[in-house]
Parts: C-alpha cells; sequence; structure tokens
C-alpha cells in the first residue's frame, strides 16, 4: 500500500481544518473514544452540530482558543487503497516557514479558496512556495459552494482565473473540486447538490492520483547514518554503514564512489533486518558493507560510479528565513543536510522573492522572518547533492546558528 503525503493550505476561515475532519470523519477514519471526546469538547464551544470538525487538526490550546491553526498539524489515516500523511498548515501570511516547513515533503497540496472570495493573495503565495518546493500535483477546493447556492458558474469562473495565474509556475496537474466542507459535498461522497460536477471526490482523487517521478530523476543515493562496529569475538572485522536509500537501487557487487573523498570500492553486501539480501531500494533502511578497508564516516555519500552528483563546496538555493532575528553580517552557520553537517556561511543575497506574485527584486542585503530568497552559499567541507527538482532528499538542507544551535532557515539547492 503507498503513502501520499500532501498539505493543505488557504486563507483563515477558509475551512482547511473542517476540510480535513470531514475528510476523516467520513472516510471513517476516526475511533470512537476520539469521536467522544470531540463531542463533548464541540459541546462546551456551542456549536450547531454535534462534532466541530476542526478540532481534528487544531489540535493546540492556543489555536483553539483563537480558532485558528497556528503551527504545522499532522495527521495520519489510511483507506483500503492507500496510507496518508496530512500536513494542515497555517493560513496568516506571518506563518511562511511553517507552509515552507510543511510542504517540503508532500507529493500533493490542496489549495482551499473560499467561493465567495475567489483566488486571493494567500492563494498566490501558497501556489507559489508549493512551486517553488516542486509540488507538482495540485488539488484546488472551492470551498462553501452551498453559501452560494452550488453555482457551476461562478466554480468555472474561479477555475478560469486559476488556470491563467498557475501557468507560468509550471505545475504537472491541477485538479478543481467545488465542495462544502461543513455540508461533505464532493469531499468523500459525491454531492446531490451539484449534479453537473461529473468528476472524482476529493478522496477518490487522493486515492487514485499517481505522484511518482520519471525513473530518469531516481539515481541511486545513499547517506551514511551510522557506522557499526562491533569488535567483538563474533564480529572482529565487522565493519557496516547504516542509513536509509533515498532513491534508486542498490545491488550487491555494485562499483561505487564514496564522496566526498572520491575513493572507488565494491558493493560487498547489502542487510536488511539483519539478513542479507541481493539488492535493496528507494526507502528501505539498510547496512551496506564494502569489498575495502577504506576510511567512510557519518554523512559520507555511497553513490554508483555511473550515477554521481554534484560536489560543491559553493552553490545557489533558495531559502526561506525562518528565524525572528534577521541574518547578521558574516554570521557562523552549520548546514546541514540529513546526517552530513558543516559549516557554512551566506556569501551573498542574490535577490528576494515576493510570494504574491513571484517577482524578483533586489536584494537589500537583509534577511528576515519569513522572506524567500535566492543566496549563494558556501560551505567548508564539500557537500554531494543533487539540485533539489531532481533529487529532494540531496537537494534539501537547513542552516543552524552556530552559537545557539536553532534552525535559522530552510533551503532547497537550485
Amino acid at each position: 500500500m503507498n503513502l501520499l503525503r500532501f498539505i493543505t493550505a488557504g486563507n483563515v476561515d477558509d475551512g482547511k481544518s473542517t476540510l480535513i475532519g470531514r475528510l476523516l470523519f467520513d472516510s471513517n477514519a476516526i475511533s470512537t473514544d476520539i469521536l467522544q471526546t470531540l463531542s463533548s469538547q464541540s459541546k462546551v464551544k456551542g456549536v450547531d452540530t454535534d462534532i466541530d470538525l476542526a478540532l481534528l487538526t487544531d489540535g493546540l490550546r492556543a489555536e483553539r482558543e483563537q480558532g485558528i491553526t497556528i503551527d504545522v498539524a499532522y495527521k495520519y489515516f489510511s483507506t483500503p487503497k492507500r496510507k496518508f500523511i496530512i500536513a494542515d498548515t497555517p493560513g496568516h501570511s506571518q506563518y511562511t516557514r511553517n507552509m515552507f516547513t510543511g510542504a517540503s515533503n508532500a507529493d500533493l497540496a490542496i489549495l482551499l479558496l473560499d467561493v465567495r472570495h475567489g483566488i486571493t493573495d494567500q492563494t498566490k503565495r501558497h501556489s507559489i512556495i508549493s512551486s517553488i518546493l516542486n509540488i507538482q500535483n495540485i488539488v484546488v477546493c472551492i470551498n462553501k459552494m452551498d453559501l452560494e447556492g452550488y453555482s457551476e458558474a461562478i466554480f468555472e469562473q474561479i477555475k478560469t482565473e486559476f488556470t491563467k495565474f498557475a501557468l507560468p509556475l509550471g505545475f504537472r496537474h491541477i485538479s478543481f473540486i467545488p465542495v462544502s466542507a461543513l455540508e461533505g459535498d464532493n469531499v468523500v461522497q459525491q454531492s446531490k447538490n451539484m449534479p453537473w460536477y461529473k468528476d472524482e471526490t476529493l478522496l477518490s482523487l487522493l486515492e487514485n492520483i499517481d505522484t511518482s517521478q520519471p525513473e530518469s530523476l531516481q539515481a541511486s543515493r545513499f547517506q551514511v547514518q551510522y557506522v557499526i562496529r562491533p569488535q567483538t569475538n563474533d564480529f572482529p572485522d565487522y565493519r557496516g554503514f547504516a542509513g536509509k536509500v533515498f532513491s534508486g537501487t542498490y545491488s550487491v557487487g555494485d562499483r561505487v564512489k564514496v564522496l566526498p573523498s572520491g575513493t572507488e570500492t565494491t558493493l560487498a553486501s547489502i542487510e536488511i533486518n539483519q539478513q542479507q539480501v541481493s539488492s535493496a531500494d528507494a526507502g528501505q533502511p539498510v547496512v551496506f558493507q564494502l569489498a575495502d578497508k577504506i576510511d567512510v564516516g557519518r554523512g559520507n555519500t555511497i553513490v554508483p560510479l555511473n550515477q554521481l552528483p554534484r560536489v560543491e563546496t559553493e552553490f545557489t538555493a533558495t531559502l526561506c528565513w525562518m528565524d525572528n532575528n534577521p541574518l547578521l553580517p558574516g554570521q557562523k552557520l552549520l548546514l546541514q543536510q540529513n546526517s552530513f553537517l558543516t559549516k557554512a556561511l551566506i556569501k551573498e543575497i542574490l535577490h528576494k522573492i515576493d510570494i504574491h506574485t513571484f517577482n524578483k527584486s533586489a536584494s537589500d542585503g537583509t534577511l528576515n522572518l519569513n522572506d524567500i530568497c535566492t543566496v549563494s552559499i558556501k560551505t567548508a567541507l564539500p557537500l554531494c547533492f543533487d539540485p533539489y527538482l531532481q533529487n529532494r532528499h540531496t537537494g534539501a538542507f537547513i542552516l543552524i546558528n552556530e552559537q545557539t544551535k536553532n534552525t535559522v532557515a530552510a533551503g532547497v539547492i537550485l
């Protein structure tokens, strides 16, 4: 059963949390004890219905009191066809960093619009961030159709406007679904109020959509997370390199190169759950053993000789600044890419990106909270990477304040 990670984004009060609540409720993905808890909490709030569906994702007390989602709320559920991880992100513009985080691992984005307001600046902002993070599949849910008499004409008008706006963003597939999250129209069940809509419901689309990447983009990538050296009587010379296969396939006997050192060797064995196997595919945790006794450590990359990544100490990236404090000139940073860690410096801020228009503006040399920009970065040690558009695992990173150890930025390599 394959997994789909998707993100929901929209304006405040567009109904994101209610939509996810409806999706979970109508697909019978909520246990009885949680339903009882939600029912009692809903009575305290004095809602008109038996259950306030938004409470399923608005998990923090502060956001419940304000009636908004202020952090990324993750929910997990499954149907007989698929497993799902949902990231419900905040709608306020000052929480751009939260959406950037939530969208970084998503296969699909649900953009929620209020039919009464149509496309807003927030809609454009969420669309542009989705494009920057290479989310190729977009589902535009036009919500609260019941408040406009389930009008097909208004739905078609918004559909036309969004298609025109999104043209330069390069999405592979855009779907449009008219819904009423509160009433349940076209979320799990086909709406009887909109007989003019003949396409899939939201759940049906999520169950069946193909989000796989083309094979040409799946170069084999593995990074060492832990070096296993038991040094016991039974295993005096054992040296294993544990980690997860990020992408592609590895087979025993492959000629590989260890980066950044560049040393060549042969993949002598592959272990999964302490069992020898002949090959390993993307997503599997493995232990590699190499034919030669060479120096390999945490953060090193092992790749086939014919599928080499880039190995550089300088590169260009799109960055989202996440720290409440602005970037200081010459600030000492650490760059972390999975288990690889090195000192780094932002050499130059090339330009900033307007997240409402996608236009580039000249940099004033500053980076403040939620700014998205293109920067030039220099690292102390060589970084092994692929452009983010080719491989999310090796093309993404975070920056850490070397003194406070706080994460100050997240980036994708161009």
